[in-house]
């Protein structure tokens, strides 16, 4: 067994010498906040995302990618694990998941740990609500960044926002007493005077250091924190688009016949001002949301693109592996919802591309991915050993997949998402459908309330399928009851979905 994961790794290694990017690649790993696949690369004729049409160019895109669980805070641990949540037991914002697994090994720390000097900009894993990063996973301390802010003094003078006491970890006991901030910023201004700018800023000095550093391959992960809220962007993105072309949601209503908890009503997006607290926004202030959405991921999109062009301009891209993977999808007033926190479609998708010179066919798979891969990938990528770590590792390795789109390694797609204290929604995705099984962890299955939907319809998620299809249901029941029952969180309670 052991000579043959040697020669697997030699045909690896081999693959890479012959791509020019000998034995020890670099790694970009680019995160952003917040971001659906509203990419001109998947398809969408009314985003302005050029740079990350570019770099999907280059690559592998997986049309069937899906986070493990439709928040930042538990999204992030899965990529940074390559653990489900339901593995460790951490489903919410303010619990760090070394609470679960205090000796886990994460991403950049096994690289570390195989020689790499391990650097992070912005937002990798979520700093806020309680929670702290992760000094363990870094060679050197990371170069973080703000998530909630403003630059129109108007906006300012409001003082701290709830949202950014929450993303500052400061006056976390009196929240509902701090004002609420706007939901947008329309701003004349260059582009580091908000995060994204001085992010991008911060990478290319980074990279242009790691250039000087001969023998050392760097992992360097970046995190871009638009469009998450508020939908903050200089100006000139905002004129990008036209904001009469963007078509509302026809459907606000929640599935017919799905349970009512399983959707949701206000949250997040409730935290800013103008937003009543059920969410259920009037027309012109949903266009001006999913306008500033779309502005908010053109800046994005054009940091990384100078990001991208240094990185290109420095000789590095063919020594470099690049994944852009988004840490949830986020409702866009679909069934009257806005942010995340579901176990429905728009919240789970995710973009995901793989950069492998050499290795990584340019096009794109119709293959179910899921965050926990991109651990696995990552260290085969890279030639490294498998990876045996202490914390579960969930993922499997997409390189079969990188090299050939057509090839299959697995049939389904795994997240879930917690409502109440003690309801946990354990969902599957398949290529055509989806079934979510709702229940206390430990319950007996019979305990459960179900869902499905079957995206092969028009209007997939407009009524709840499961009465109608015991057939369908009873499959992917049986697929769901291979996996280990979900860990109940902490205090064996899960804790309320309060705030996202």
């Amino acid at each position: 067994m052991k000579t043959r994961f040697l020669a697997l790794c030699s045909v690896v290694l081999s693959s890479f010498a012959s791509a020019g990017i000998g034995k020890s690649p670099n790694v970009l790993l680019i995160c952003v906040d917040d971001l659906k696949p509203v990419l001109g690369c998947y398809g969408d004729a009314l985003a302005k995302t050029p740079n990350i049409d570019r770099l999907a160019s280059r690559g592998m895109r997986f049309d069937l990618a899906y986070c493990n669980q439709a928040v930042c805070a538990a999204s992030r641990n899965s990529l940074m694990l390559g653990s489900h949540c339901t593995s460790i037991g951490i489903y919410d914002l303010s619990k760090n998941f070394r609470k679960a697994v205090p000796d886990a090994v994460t991403l950049p720390q096994y690289f570390m740990k195989h020689g790499y000097r391990t650097e992070a900009v912005g937002k990798i894993y979520h700093t806020g609500h309680g929670n702290t990063n992760d000094a363990a996973s870094w060679s050197v301390p990371e170069i973080p960044d703000k998530v909630v802010e403003y630059v129109d003094p108007e906006n300012q003078a409001r003082g701290m926002t709830r949202e950014e006491a929450y993303f500052s970890n400061k006056e976390l006991n009196r929240i509902n007493q701090l004002p609420r901030g706007a939901a947008w910023e329309e701003a004349d201004v260059a582009d580091n005077a908000y995060a994204d700018g001085r992010i991008a800023d911060n990478g290319i000095k980074l990279l242009r250091a790691a250039k000087e550093r001969k023998g050392t391959p760097f992992f360097l992960a970046i995190g871009f924190v638009k469009p998450h809220l508020p939908l903050t962007a200089p100006k000139k993105y905002w004129d990008m688009h036209d904001p009469s072309k963007f078509q509302l949601p026809s459907n606000k209503k929640l599935p017919a016949g799905a349970p009512k908890y399983a959707g949701k009503r206000g949250g997040e997006i409730s935290n800013y001002d103008g937003i009543p607290g059920d969410g259920m926004v009037d027309d012109a202030t949903a266009r001006k949301l999913i306008h500033a959405y779309y502005a908010a991921t053109s800046f994005m999109d054009a940091q990384l693109g100078r990001l991208i062009d240094e990185l290109d301009s420095l000789g590095l891209s063919e020594d470099t592996i690049i994944v852009l993977w988004g840490d949830h999808g986020w409702h866009l007033g679909d069934h009257g919802m806005w942010t995340k926190h579901t176990n429905y479609e728009q919240a789970n998708r995710i973009p995901l591309l793989i950069i492998a010179p050499g290795i990584a066919k340019p096009g794109a798979t119709r293959q179910l991915a899921e965050s926990a891969d991109v651990y696995p990938t990552l260290a085969e990528l890279a030639g490294l050993p498998k990876p045996v770590v202490p914390q579960p590792l969930d993922g499997l390795s997409l390189v079969p997949v990188l090299k050939e789109p057509s090839a299959r390694i697995r049939d389904h797609a795994t997240h879930c998402f917690p409502r109440g204290e003690d309801r946990l929604g354990r969902a599957i995705r398949t290529e055509r459908y989806r079934l979510v099984e709702w229940k206390k962890p430990g319950a007996a299955p019979e305990t459960a309330d179900l869902e499905l939907y079957d995206y092969s319809l028009k209007d997939p998620e407009a009524e709840n399928l499961a009465d109608r299809n015991p057939e369908v249901v009873r499959k992917l029941r049986a697929i769901l009851s291979q996996q280990p029952e979900a860990l109940a969180a902490p205090g064996n309670r899960l804790k309320p979905d309060r705030h996202p």
